[in-house]
């Protein structure tokens, strides 16, 4: 499934680091990240579009790693 509305990027040395992956699947309140057995990052597809907007991924990740994008506004982030 594609998301409609919402976009997420994650730098991959964010995604990658444990510490950070953990924080971000801590924080969301609609669970579009979730950590892997590895403790990688993943993102949650089918919970993109469940996004509030709330900026809590953006404030709880390293500054510019963490994007997220409206797709309903030409991609512009938020």
């Amino acid at each position: 499934m594609s998301s409609l509305f919402i976009a997420v990027e994650v730098a991959p040395e964010a995604a990658g680091d444990p510490a950070v992956a953990a924080k971000l699947a801590e924080v969301c309140p609609v669970d579009i990240y979730a950590v892997d057995a590895g403790g990688a990052l993943q993102i949650v597809d089918e919970n993109l579009d469940e996004c509030v907007l709330c900026r809590l991924c953006i404030d709880a990740a390293p500054a510019g790693t963490v994007v997220v994008r409206r797709l309903y506004d030409d991609g512009a982030p938020i």
